[in-house]
């Protein structure tokens, strides 16, 4: 009898290691993770390895059924697989052990409040934004064009410059720029009236200095990559 331990978050910058930590001291043997939305099961390719993986009598252990699935269609669908192979579903933080029939209820019973809320949030979301756009106050986020961003980028332009160009914030293009060679923008000097007309002092200067060092030499008769000249 083998325990599989599978732990989920649903962003990249989200940490699993109290999820690891809890599967290991429950005894799993093997432990998958990965970063992923549980709002489908599409794409979720550590979850499928697990269940194909998983054998008669193996028990799959999660910290809560939320990170298996977001909605009780899903969750019953993963248990209803999990059945037809002899395998159990285990949560640590929950009550939940289908291998007792009060573990049975208890799973049933969460998938429904579990759906239920996300339901709720939906509904609430969808509100909203009905009411910003009645009051003229509702912005939806803009689209970020990954070849536009290049395109700027190869312009010589900067990350404030393009976010302001395309509307969208620096955030965005920092994450389409992420794993893309830097291109590094030529260097622009900008003079003051002041540094022109230093600079054409000391351009005056040196002229004369070359005039004298050219003639020198020529007087001298000595070889000058000037004299030659």
């Amino acid at each position: 009898m083998t325990r599989i331990g599978y732990a989920r978050v649903s962003t990249l910058d989200q940490d699993l290691t109290v999820q690891l930590a809890a599967l290991k001291a429950a005894g799993c043997d093997i432990v998958r993770s990965e970063k992923v939305s549980a709002s489908s099961t599409v794409g979720r390719d550590e979850l499928r390895t697990v269940l194909a993986f998983i054998r008669e009598g193996d028990t799959l252990v999660v910290t809560r059924v939320d990170r298996l699935a977001r909605s009780i269609g899903d969750l019953q669908d993963i248990v209803r697989e999990l059945r037809g192979k002899g395998a159990g579903l285990l949560a640590t933080e929950q009550p939940i052990d289908t291998s007792t029939a009060a573990g049975k209820a208890f799973l049933d019973m969460l998938g429904v409040f579990a759906e239920f809320e996300t339901n709720l949030r939906r509904e609430r979301q969808a509100e909203g934004i009905a009411k910003a756009k009645a009051a003229g106050v509702y912005k939806q986020a803009r689209t970020v064009d990954p070849e536009a961003v290049q395109a700027l980028i190869g312009e010589g332009k900067g990350a404030s410059a393009i976010a302001r160009q395309l509307g969208i914030g620096r955030a965005s293009v920092y994450r389409v720029l992420k794993g893309k060679p830097f291109k590094v923008r030529p260097f622009k000097v900008i003079f003051t009236v002041n540094d022109l007309y230093f600079i054409r002092c000391r351009r005056a200067v040196f002229s004369r200095w070359a005039f004298w060092y050219r003639e020198h030499f020529r007087s001298r008769g000595a070889p000058s990559s000037l004299a030659a000249r």
